[in-house]
């Protein structure tokens, strides 16, 4: 399996190299430009729970993202150092807004529900920091 892997500072400014790094690695797998946007949008927002919640510290911390390539899919893993989450209670909450107004709407959750509605496989590690991994396979 081949990884690549990426270690960037926990800050929003460096997120566009991911989403860049991540289109450039899918379109070699053969993945469409609809799954591709769809990756970049959950991979996005992984690394924005990053961002908000990985160092708690006043300095920035760093995420690690890895891409893992084979066998008709892509893992992508997006890790950080800072405290874990109480990952069943907010699976537990990620569900769609349906019928609900702008005002209606609470804070956490809906990251959590794009991830799992854009791909294929999601699964949410917290023993050390928090480690989010992502699976899409390439549809032929």
């Amino acid at each position: 399996m081949n990884v690549v892997r990426l270690h960037i500072p926990a800050a929003a400014e460096y997120l566009d190299i991911v989403r860049l790094s991540l289109y450039g690695i899918a379109s070699k797998l053969g993945f469409s430009y609809e799954d591709i946007e769809d990756m970049k949008v959950a991979v996005s927002e992984a690394c924005n729970n990053a961002v908000l919640h990985g160092e708690t510290s006043a300095s920035l911390g760093q995420i690690q993202i890895s891409y893992e390539l084979g066998d008709g899919k892509l893992t992508v893993k997006v890790k950080d150092d800072g405290p874990g989450f109480d990952y069943e209670a907010k699976n537990g909450r990620a569900e769609p807004p349906v019928g609900q107004s702008l005002s209606e709407l609470q804070s956490g959750g809906l990251g959590m529900y794009l991830m799992q509605a854009l791909m294929d496989e999601v699964t949410v590690n917290t023993d050390q920091g928090t480690e989010v991994t992502l699976v899409k396979y390439v549809q032929k």
